[in-house]
């Protein structure tokens, strides 16, 4: 514990004072402390680390945490209410942290005497007024540095802390009758499903797991290829009218047999032997159940189980993919729905299906049955996860993308463990409404969720996600790190090999080696036109213009005959080809086209895109108003920096001082956001 000086000891004083005003906001953390006592994040950042031995976080977390259990004691609210008070939007994250901090749930805090723990840095507001209490404080403080020191190093009675993250491998069918296969898988699924609504699980996704179905692999060869330290097996037949399944947790890294159980239970019990199934392993693995998670894994989808019956069927083949598989699954996933017309599950999963259904389609020919699907969905359950995961696909493949988002993020809430809910949410960031920032965080999550799940294929592009997304946010090295570990888990992922040619320009600034590399991989497969067109635009930076012309040409028959609704944003640059080529009538075309799309542009990019644009009309008062705009935008992809400054051909506008000066302010403002966004991912353990 450092000596305090009177300084760090009025600093301190003020600093909790200004946390205890703000603790209610749960939007009050770092940045806002900084803001509120005029410091840098940084500087804020290393006194408090030099006086406390803390960070931050975990101060304002301690003083939340403190006062939680003092509105507790003295009964000012439930669980929930005092969460909401001290801070916490989220009650089962209250849950956790209190339980790590104090050593015991909230909901025991009224049957439990009033036991030392840690006590919260509060000092005087003047020295020469309240010595007693400055004496006090030093000592509270000196109780938390004990306490922290204990709770970290002091041996305990399980000196290895396990991770609590589990695999549920596909369950065997005990029967001769093949028939019964689904039924058998349908528990597999819905055990996982309910072990996934736990947040504090970390739960591997079906897909992940499916390979080991027929795979002769030990357990701890699994658990280290899964990196996980739970197992469970399962398998089971259904007799008549009753269903027997055998269930067991393994240890991971040992191959030991934690607990094993035996279920009879009638068919029409299925959904409480569900239950039962889920709370008894999460209790033998101890995982903290929330009061709401357990009220969604309580919840019955069904109360016909003909209804249920198909419905599993449905899923069994959804959870195969393929189109006949999907088309077939729809046909289940009605009969459901006609035997129980308020089946949520039942509708969203037919949802997902014509979602899935459509996916690579320029012609939506699922869309409406979708949002009907949807629809019924949150009407019947607008707290069912798939059912906010079915609206949000609606509005994804409608290209409402702002309408999509909350819907999606809800999916999350409900279900954090969820592989799809988690692509959905990685994807929508990158593709749909841009945002660095929430594409690294999302990315990162499903890496540390899945990151060596599935077989080399698989970790390959889970490796080339968190690569693309490290360097839209700027951090160049770990980008190619995680590229280049794609292409040793995958040589054949021909993506890996595409977004490394940039991060390799990237960090070298070589334009000719990166065309070079494009070329090489446009020879393997010439039906690459994204490749085509990159190779054409990087071409024209490179003053290359015959070259880009031909290129281009090349890349717009593809686009065209091939009916693409593709790569719109790039017309203004072909527009400039042409124009350098002579071809002023087809220039306009294009410069037409990328007015209009720009126009109808919902991204962060929507204002430098009318900039260029008007830079190319020359009309600077339109071109710099838009430019002004652009500077206020947030989580900008890291290509925005390295080549709004690079075209050969600068308009006037953009030779001018005063686009340079607002380019050069982007730039600046992209590198603190970068910052700020690495303190806060090392401070989740996500970066």
């Amino acid at each position: 514990m450092p000596e305090l000086s009177p300084t760090d000891t009025e600093f301190l004083n003020q600093l909790t004072a200004t946390i205890e005003q703000n603790l209610a906001n749960e939007q009050f953390g770092v940045s806002e402390l900084a803001g509120a006592l005029n410091m840098s994040r940084s500087n804020l950042l290393r006194k408090v680390k030099k006086a406390t031995n803390l960070s931050v976080s975990q101060l304002i977390n301690q003083q939340r945490l403190q006062q939680g259990m003092d509105l507790l004691r003295k009964g000012s609210g439930n669980v929930s209410e005092v969460a909401h008070r001290v801070g916490f939007s989220s009650t089962s994250y209250f849950i956790k942290c209190f339980r790590e901090y104090y050593g015991y749930p909230p909901g025991e805090v009224g049957k439990r005497t009033q036991e030392t723990e840690p006590v919260p840095v509060a000092l005087p507001p003047t020295q020469e007024s309240n010595r007693k209490l400055i004496f006090i404080g030093l000592a509270g403080l000196l109780v938390a540095a004990i306490g922290w020191f204990a709770y970290t190093y002091w041996p305990t009675h399980e000196e290895l802390v396990v991770e609590k993250s589990i695999a549920v491998l596909p369950f065997k069918n005990d029967s001769n009758d093949s028939t019964n296969v689904y039924l058998i898988n349908g528990l597999m699924e819905s055990t996982l499903n309910n072990l996934q609504k736990i947040k504090d699980l970390r739960v591997i996704s079906r897909t992940s797991v499916e390979k080991y179905r027929t795979n002769a692999k030990t357990i701890p060869e699994m658990a280290s290829e899964l990196n996980v330290a739970y197992f469970v097996e399962g398998s089971g037949q259904k007799i008549g009218d009753r269903i027997v399944l055998t269930i067991q947790l393994i240890e991971g890294t040992t191959d030991r047999h934690l607990w094993s159980r035996q279920y009879r239970r009638e068919t029409k019990d299925i959904f409480a032997l569900q239950q039962e199934i889920s709370n008894d392993i999460a209790g033998e693995i101890k995982a903290i159940i929330t009061p709401d998670e357990k009220n969604r894994i309580q919840k019955i989808p069904t109360k016909n189980l003909e209804a249920y019956d198909a419905f599993l069927k449905g899923v069994d083949l959804l959870e195969r993919g393929g189109t006949p598989n999907l088309i077939q699954s729809l046909e289940y996933f009605d009969e459901a729905i006609s035997k129980d017309n308020t089946f949520a599950l039942a509708y969203a999963a037919a949802g997902m299906a014509c979602y899935y259904l459509d996916m690579f389609q320029a012609e939506k020919m699922y869309v409406d049955k979708l949002g009907a699907y949807a629809d019924k969905a949150v009407l019947h359950d607008p707290n069912l996860g798939e059912s906010l995961m079915a609206k949000g696909m609606y509005y994804l493949t409608r290209k409402e993308y702002k309408e999509a988002l909350p819907y999606l993020e809800r999916a999350h809430e409900y279900n954090p463990n969820s592989d799809k809910v988690l692509g959905l949410l990685t994807d929508f960031y990158y593709m749909y409404l841009p945002n660095t920032g929430k594409y690294l965080e999302y990315a990162l999550k499903g890496f540390k969720l899945n990151a060596n799940s599935g077989d080399s294929v698989a970790i390959s592009y889970f490796h080339l996600r968190l690569g693309n997304a490290l360097i839209q946010a700027g951090f160049v090295d770990q980008a190619l790190e995680h590229i280049d570990k794609s292409l040793e888990y995958n040589p054949e992922n021909a993506f890996s090999r595409y977004v490394r040619a940039f991060v390799l320009y990237a960090k070298e600034g070589n334009l000719k080696r990166t065309r070079e590399l494009l070329q090489i991989e446009f020879q393997r497969d010439t039906n690459r036109y994204d490749i085509l067109q990159d190779i054409a635009k990087v071409s024209y930076y490179l003053k290359d213009y015959e070259a880009a012309y031909e290129y281009y040409k090349r890349f717009n028959y593809q686009r065209e005959t091939r009916k693409l609704d593709a790569f719109e944003h790039e017309n203004l640059v072909i527009g400039r080809v042409y124009e350098l080529a002579g071809e002023t009538k087809k220039a306009k075309e294009y410069y037409d086209r990328y007015k209009q799309y720009v126009e109808r542009d919902q991204t962060a990019y929507k204002h430098i895109g009318l900039a260029v644009y008007y830079c190319q009309m020359n009309d600077s008062a339109k071109a710099l108003e838009h430019m002004r705009l652009f500077t206020q935008e947030d989580n900008i992809q890291y290509w925005v920096i390295l080549f709004m400054d690079k075209g050969p051909e600068l308009t006037e506008t953009e030779a001018s001082p005063e686009f340079k000066k607002l380019l050069q302010e982007v730039e600046r403002k992209f590198w603190a956001n970068h910052e700020k966004l690495k303190l806060k991912l090392e401070e989740q353990g996500l970066l």
